[in-house]
């Protein structure tokens, strides 16, 4: 038995009966949103076709078959030009996740449900794993009791939907599409995204850097002492240090945007020792055969030196989540922090370090508030019974041992 179609008709005075197929109805096959559809969904694209028609015939809309992969394609130009640089992780986010399957299809077909099960395929779908280039790709497997992976995977999926989202609208902004209302309405997965921030102590800092290498060494040193990016410190000048300013320019950050970062003085000192004598076009860090550092050449040394200290799960990045997290627990502003590491907002910073602020505070509070005196004692006999002391009131002072009693008389 063959299912039928679902066909969309439309009268205009004008021009006519119009006619459109939507896709394969559900007879015989469960739908999913994408070839199948169910009434429901047919009647989401066939409200999609209608508007567009209205839109085309008003010249609201730029008319012409116009796929998610030239979406994508608009959208990382106007992105690349407008940031002065390659998006290489928002690329391979759509090379690997977005074209393979969405492509293909027409702007203008593109409904909720497809959104919906190509979001719902990455959720459930087995991590990749870093390959060699010309390798084929490589996955790895996961538990499906695995509530912590799975939590991942939905992470994951996530920040994969907002880059969709982001050329979407894009092309909305553009006039390619009349509505949004296909991609709007799929919503992220909800508590998935949870922050947890590794940072590291002053020991485990110590055990680091002695464990690298001289080169290497340079470089972990600055992360810990700017909260640089990896690529903000590879492309670091000479010229780039300030001694009367004591600041550092990053002329591209990761947002776009430029930004002078302030400096301690241990840092002054440290940036002092490795400008002078040299030249201000000359690159601040270098390899030791005298080569720049390259994109991802971090991870060896860092994975070396790792093994070396036996400080575990560090990467690169997690020395910007300890300069920030130094810092926030010494009282440094979440604001002030946040334009140090060159996020546009304080939203970021907040997700991953309030909770730190908080505990910072917490402490003030109970190590500097002083102790009325409220809190009685009560010594317990041999028999078990409470007994007030006679005479005296003993109360614990926040910041004392327990054996530091403060006691006073009783009127």
């Amino acid at each position: 038995m063959q299912g039928g179609t679902w066909i969309a008709r439309l009268y205009d005075p004008a021009k006519g009966r119009r006619f459109h197929s939507l896709g394969v109805a559900d007879d015989t096959v469960d739908a999913d949103g994408m070839h199948v559809l169910s009434f429901p969904q047919a009647q989401e694209a066939a409200r999609a076709w209608f508007a567009a028609l209205t839109l085309a015939d008003t010249g609201d809309v730029v008319t012409g078959p116009y796929s998610v992969r030239q979406a994508m394609d608009d959208y990382l130009t106007d992105r690349e030009r407008t940031k002065r640089k390659r998006l290489d992780r928002t690329r391979g986010i759509i090379q690997a996740h977005i074209l393979p399957s969405l492509g293909d299809i027409d702007l203008s077909k593109l409904t909720h449900g497809r959104i919906r099960t190509w979001r719902d395929a990455i959720a459930e779908a087995p991590p990749r794993v870093r390959t060699r280039q010309g390798t084929e790709q490589a996955y790895r497997v996961i538990e499906a009791t695995d509530s912590d992976a799975m939590r991942k995977r939905q992470a994951t999926t996530n920040r994969i939907m907002t880059v969709l989202k982001a050329a979407l609208n894009f092309a909305h902004e553009n006039r390619r599409i009349n509505s949004k209302a296909a991609w709007e309405a799929v919503k992220p997965f909800r508590a998935v995204d949870l922050p947890k921030v590794r940072f590291l102590t002053p020991a485990e800092v110590i055990a680091l850097t002695t464990a690298c290498e001289p080169d290497f060494e340079a470089i972990v040193k600055a992360a810990l002492l700017t909260g640089c990016r990896y690529g903000e410190l590879t492309a670091l000048r000479i010229g780039a240090f300030n001694s009367d300013s004591k600041t550092l320019f990053i002329e591209k950050s990761k947002n776009g945007s430029a930004r002078h970062v302030a400096l301690n003085d241990e840092g002054v000192t440290f940036f002092s020792q490795i400008a002078k004598g040299r030249e201000p076009s000359d690159r601040m860090f270098s390899r030791a055969n005298g080569k720049p550092w390259k994109t991802s050449e971090q991870k060896r040394p860092m994975d070396k030196a790792c093994s070396a200290s036996n400080v575990s799960g560090v990467t690169f990045h997690i020395l910007r989540h300890t300069y920030a997290s130094q810092a926030v627990m010494n009282g440094v502003p979440v604001a002030v922090v946040a334009e140090q590491l060159g996020h546009k907002d304080t939203r970021i910073t907040e997700r991953h370090y309030a909770h730190l602020c908080r505990s910072y505070k917490q402490e003030i509070i109970r190590t500097n508030l002083p102790s009325f005196g409220f809190i009685t004692l009560r010594t317990v006999p041999a028999d078990g019974s409470p007994k007030r002391r006679k005479g005296r009131i003993f109360a614990m002072a926040p910041h004392r041992s327990i054996g530091d009693v403060i006691h006073r008389s009783h009127r």
